[in-house]
């Protein structure tokens, strides 16, 4: 069993990744949290069941020294760190638990932007030898079993891929939970929720297509703000082309107030496979078929899958959690943000 720690008292690292690591403790064992303040780390660990052990905790403070994060990287019982932080804060938090030898599972994307995540990757390769521990990027949207079982469809069906569509339409509204934190509501990275929610999209459909053997490489897109305090911007249509020249459309808009929905379709020339994280439809020349699911985040199943790898004592983490395969998400959607804004608006941008 793998000491844990996690780093973050957020809303996701709350209801997603404290869930997912209690329910593997056949092999994690949360020895700590960690938040910026003492507040949130106390409220995090006070929210698990009672009856059980309790966390240590840690948090930023100039006058308690013991309670900081390098103080808790030192644990020798942590082998393994879950990074739910957020977006501007995580590379440097991964850069010291990779460097005091923990395991690391950090929240997507994998950077802010791509020329800081190529800097953190490039980093992690060269500069920790040969036994460096393992670092996976938490897309969650890979694991969920909806998406997982639209793959094997794309794959069942077979046939040449004549189009492919993403279209994620919503609305947050100034009550939601996720608006109504500070570094979202006054965001200091690219794109607003565009990045922070829209890379989760980017990566189902990059999962359908790689099913299908194609990978995105250029965009064209335009870009708008529909609701002024999601700022900088809410929405992108964009059209995407794949290296096997296959052409496809792709719409993610949060400022939305009455239309809402997800889908993500692959299109070939035996029939066509729709998903959205609670259904898949697939249809053929035999006809249709559709397979409901309950909605799953998927959180549990990358966590323990993370897990295991560092059980295995493996030297990579699990395909769909490399920090590349992040990078690839985090190329696409900031190359629709660059076609779609400023000087570049509506040109080609290769990815």
């Amino acid at each position: 069993m793998a000491g844990i720690a996690l780093l973050g008292a957020g809303i996701f690292a709350r209801h997603e990744h404290l869930p997912a690591i209690l329910a593997s403790p056949e092999l994690l064992s949360l020895k700590a949290v960690y938040s910026r303040s003492q507040t949130s780390a106390t409220a995090l660990a006070d929210s698990l069941p009672s009856g059980g052990p309790k966390p240590d905790i840690y948090y930023d403070s100039p006058t308690e020294p013991g309670r900081g994060l390098a103080d808790l990287l030192k644990r020798d019982d942590i082998v393994a760190v879950d990074v739910a932080l957020p977006i501007v804060s995580q590379p440097e938090v991964i850069r010291q638990a990779l460097k005091a030898g923990k395991h690391v599972l950090s929240e997507k994307p994998v950077a802010a932007d791509v020329k800081g995540a190529r800097e953190l990757i490039e980093w992690y390769n060269t500069q920790l030898g040969e036994n460096k521990p393992l670092w996976g990027v938490a897309e969650n949207f890979r694991y969920m079993e909806s998406l997982v079982f639209a793959g094997e469809e794309v794959k069942r069906i077979g046939g040449r891929v004549v189009t492919f569509k993403l279209e994620k339409f919503g609305w947050v509204a100034e009550d939601n939970k996720y608006f109504n934190t500070q570094w979202r509501k006054v965001p200091d990275y690219q794109g607003g929720f565009l990045l922070d929610g829209g890379v989760h999209f980017v990566a189902a459909l990059r999962y359908l297509l790689g099913a299908s053997g194609q990978e995105l490489s250029k965009l064209v897109a335009y870009t708008a703000l529909l609701e002024e305090r999601l700022q900088p911007l809410d929405t992108i249509h964009g059209v995407a082309s794949t290296k096997q020249g296959v052409n496809g459309s792709v719409v993610i808009s949060f400022g939305t107030e009455f239309k809402n929905g997800t889908d993500v379709e692959i299109v070939t020339t035996n029939g066509t496979v729709s998903w959205n994280p609670t259904e898949v439809k697939t249809v053929t020349k035999e006809g249709e078929s559709k397979k409901e699911f309950e909605y799953s985040s998927g959180v549990a199943a990358e966590v323990a899958v993370f897990a295991q790898a560092i059980k295995a004592g493996t030297e990579k983490v699990d395909g769909l959690q490399t920090p590349e395969e992040a990078l690839r998400d985090l190329e696409v959607l900031e190359g629709l943000l660059e076609s779609g804004s400023g000087s570049a608006k509506g040109k080609e941008v290769a990815v």
